[in-house]
C-alpha cells in the first residue's frame, strides 16, 4: 500500500509541475525554469488534496531533471567538424554537464567514423578518459534518447568489452528497459544489436529481445517494422514470426522499397511466410508504382530463393524487366537468369534478350556468369534462336579452363551442355576420365551423390548420343543402380500408376515396377510387346539397359519394349506443358536406348476418375506409342 501511495504521489506531483499557480490550500508550485500555465479544474482538485508536508517538499526539490536552455556549447558540440575540436571544449573554460558530455561522445563517434585509423589514438587521450568519467559519474541523468544514442556510439568507437564505462552504460540501459520508447529500442535494435553479439553483451541483447516482442503491438511505423525485420528477426525466431504477424496489417502502407526489402529479408533467413508473400505479391500486382531496375533484380531473387510461384508477379518482373536488359551488368544478367530458372518461369523474349548480352559482350564476360547462365538454359531447356554463336562462344571461353574448375562445377557444366545437346567429345572424355571420376565412386553427402547421378547421365549421352565417341566411360561396377535411387517415397500418381498397370497385366511376370537403369533414369514400368501386341515374360530376356542379367533368352524379332515415364508437376515449367531440361535429357537416353515411351503426365491423369477410364487411358496411349513406331 505504501508503494502505491508514493506510485500516486509522484504521478500527482509531476502532473503539477507543468501547471501554473492556482488558489488552492497547497499554494503556489512553481516551474523549476518560471514557465507558468493556468491551472485545470481538474488539475486544482487533484492538488487541492495533498497534504500541506508533501507541498514544502515540491517547493524544496525539483520532481523530474527539466531540459536546460540550449547554451553555446552545445552549438559548438553541433558545429565541430574535426575530434580535436570537440575534446579542446574541456580546457576552453565550458563547463560540461552530464549530457553535454554525452552529446560530445557520440558527435566524436561520428567525426571518428570517417577517420577510423584514429580512433585508438583519440581513447588513448586523457581528455576522452576525462567525457567518459564525466559522463558514467552522472550516468543516471542521462536522457533517454541520448542514453541509447551514447550506447551506440561506445560500441562505435571501439571501447574494450572489459571498461567499465561501457559496462555501466549497459547497465544504465538494462535498468530503463521497461520505461524506454519503443523507438528507442528499436534504434537500439538497428543500430547495436551486431555490436553487443560482437561485444559479448549477451544479457542485454536478450533483455533487449524480449522487451521488443512484448512490445510488438506498439509498433505502427512501417518503417521501424521493416527495419527490425532486417536487423534482429534473424536473432529470435518469435520475435521475427510476431514481425511478420504485424507486417501482414501494415503490408498497405509499404511503398515498393520496403516491399522489396521485406522480401529480400525472408529470402535471406529462409522464411517462406506463404500469407506475408501472397499479401506482398497481391500490391505488387494492383499497385502501379514503378519498380526500378534494383528493385527488380531484388524481387525476382527473392521469390526464385522462396520458390514461391505467383504468375501475375513474374509476368510483371518479366515485362518490366526486358526494357532494362541493354542497361544490366553480366553479373545482374546471370542472377536474373538463375532467379527465373529456380522459378522455371520461361519467358522466351526476356531470355533471347539475355542471350543477346551474353554475344553483345563477348569478350568481356567473365567465365562464372556464363556458366550460372548456361546451367539456368539447361534447367529449363532453353536453347537460343542464335544457338550457333552463343554455344561458340560457350566453348571458346571453356577451352583448357574447364580443367581448373571445381570438380563438382566441371560436371555441372559439361550435365548443362548435354541437356542442350551441344557437349563436344573433349568435355566429355574431361569429366569420364578415371583420374576424374573415381573421386565421386562410393561418395555418400547427397551433393555428391547427385554429382554422381549426373556423371551417369553423362556417360548415358557418350554411349547413346555420340556413336563416334571413343572413350573412356565408367566403369561397369559404377553403373549399379544404388538402394537409395529406390527409396524415395511413393506419389498418389505414382501408386495409382502401378496399380492400375498391376491390373492390366494380369501376371507379376509380364512387367517390372521401378527399374534402375544403367543411364542413370528410374522407369515407372516397363513391358514387353511382341509383333501380335501381346504381352511377353519380361524377366526372360535379356536387358542391355540393366547392369546386372536379368535373363538368357534374345529378344524375338520385331519385339517391342514400353517404358511407362510418370511427370509429375514439378517436372514441368511453370505454367507450361514443356518438361524441364532434365527430364527432357531422360526421354533422349530412353528412346536412344530403344524403348517406346508411354508418358503419363498429371494433367491428363487428373482428368480420369474411374478405374476403367485409367486402364482404356493406358491401353490406348500402348497403341499409340506402337503406332507411331511402326509408322516410322
Amino acid at each position: 500500500m505504501a508503494a502505491r501511495l508514493v506510485k500516486r504521489c509522484t504521478c500527482l506531483l509531476r502532473e503539477a509541475t507543468h501547471l501554473a499557480p492556482a488558489m488552492s490550500p497547497v499554494g503556489q508550485l512553481r516551474l523549476a525554469w518560471g514557465a507558468q500555465k493556468p491551472v485545470t479544474s481538474s488539475a486544482t482538485s487533484s492538488s487541492s488534496r495533498l497534504p500541506g508536508p508533501l507541498s514544502e517538499l515540491v517547493e524544496k526539490e525539483q520532481v523530474f531533471t527539466p531540459y536546460p536552455e540550449r547554451q553555446e556549447v552545445d552549438q559548438l558540440i553541433d558545429k565541430a567538424t574535426r575530434p580535436e575540436e570537440l575534446l579542446e571544449l574541456l580546457g576552453g573554460g565550458h563547463c560540461l554537464h552530464e549530457n553535454q558530455a554525452a552529446l560530445t561522445l557520440i558527435q566524436l563517434s561520428r567525426l571518428l567514423s570517417e577517420k577510423p585509423k584514429d580512433k585508438a589514438l583519440f581513447i588513448q587521450d586523457a581528455r576522452f578518459q576525462q567525457l567518459l568519467h564525466l559522463v558514467n559519474s552522472q550516468i543516471t541523468a542521462v536522457w533517454h534518447g541520448t542514453l541509447v544514442k551514447l550506447l551506440r556510439s561506445l560500441y562505435a568507437l571501439g571501447l574494450p568489452p572489459t571498461s567499465k564505462e561501457l559496462r555501466s552504460v549497459e547497465q544504465e540501459v538494462r535498468w530503463r528497459m521497461r520505461r524506454l520508447k519503443y523507438k528507442h529500442l528499436v534504434f537500439l535494435a538497428e543500430s547495436s544489436a551486431t555490436y553487443m553479439q560482437e561485444q559479448d553483451s549477451q544479457e542485454l541483447l536478450a533483455e533487449l529481445l524480449v522487451q521488443l516482442e512484448r512490445r510488438w503491438a506498439e509498433i505502427d511505423d512501417s518503417r521501424m517494422l521493416v527495419a527490425m525485420m532486417m536487423k534482429t528477426g534473424h536473432l529470435s525466431e518469435s520475435l521475427m514470426t510476431r514481425l511478420e504477424d504485424k507486417c501482414l496489417e501494415l503490408v498497405e502502407q509499404f511503398g515498393p522499397e520496403e516491399l522489396q526489402k521485406v522480401l529480400v529479408t525472408l529470402a535471406a533467413q529462409n522464411r517462406r511466410s506463404v500469407p506475408l508473400l501472397r499479401a506482398i505479391s497481391y500490391h505488387l500486382v494492383q499497385k502501379p508504382f514503378p519498380l526500378t531496375k534494383g528493385i527488380l533484380l531484388d524481387l525476382a531473387y527473392a521469390y526464385g530463393k522462396l520458390g514461391f510461384h505467383q504468375t501475375q508477379v513474374f509476368q510483371r518482373l518479366a515485362a518490366d524487366l526486358l526494357p532494362h536488359t541493354p542497361s544490366l551488368t553480366s553479373s545482374e544478367v546471370a542472377r536474373c537468369t538463375k532467379s527465373f530458372a529456380f522459378l522455371k518461369w520461361l519467358n522466351l523474349p526476356l531470355f533471347e534478350a539475355f542471350a543477346q548480352h551474353v554475344l553483345d559482350r563477348a569478350q568481356s564476360i567473365t567465365l562464372p556468369h556464363l556458366y550460372n547462365m548456361l546451367l539456368a538454359f539447361a534447367r529449363v531447356n532453353f536453347r537460343p534462336e542464335r544457338e550457333d554463336p552463343f554455344f561458340s562462344l560457350v566453348h571458346e571461353k571453356l577451352g583448357s579452363e574447364l580443367a581448373g574448375l571445381e570438380p563438382a562445377l566441371q560436371v555441372d557444366v559439361v550435365w548443362a551442355l548435354c541437356v542442350l545437346q551441344q557437349v563436344l567429345e573433349a568435355e566429355l572424355q574431361a569429366v569420364l576420365h578415371p583420374e576424374f571420376h573415381t573421386q565421386f565412386l562410393g561418395v555418400e553427402s547427397p551433393k555428391d551423390q547427385s554429382t554422381f547421378q549426373k556423371l551417369l547421365h553423362i556417360n548415358a549421352t557418350a554411349q547413346l548420343e555420340h556413336p563416334e565417341y571413343t572413350g573412356p566411360l565408367l566403369p561397369a561396377s559404377a553403373l549399379v543402380p544404388r538402394p537409395s535411387a529406390l527409396d524415395r517415397k511413393m506419389t498418389p500418381l505414382q501408386k495409382e500408376l502401378q496399380e492400375t498397370l498391376k491390373g492390366l497385366l494380369g501376371s507379376a511376370d509380364k512387367g517390372s515396377f521401378m527399374v534402375a537403369t544403367q543411364y542413370g533414369w528410374v522407369l515407372d514400368a516397363e513391358v514387353l510387346l511382341d509383333t501380335d501386341g501381346q504381352l511377353l515374360p519380361l524377366r526372360a530376356f535379356v536387358a542391355p539397359h540393366l547392369t546386372l542379367p536379368s535373363g538368357s533368352q534374345p529378344l524375338p524379332p520385331g519385339a517391342k519394349r514400353l517404358a511407362f515415364l510418370r511427370w509429375e508437376f514439378p517436372n514441368f515449367n511453370s505454367r507450361s506443358k514443356d518438361l524441364l531440361g532434365r527430364f527432357v535429357l531422360a526421354r533422349r537416353h530412353l528412346l536412344a536406348a530403344g524403348f517406346l515411351l508411354v508418358d503419363v503426365p498429371y494433367y491428363e491423369w487428373l482428368e480420369l476418375k474411374s478405374e476403367w477410364q485409367k486402364s482404356a487411358y493406358l491401353k490406348d496411349k500402348m497403341r499409340k506409342a506402337v503406332a507411331e513406331e511402326l509408322a516410322k
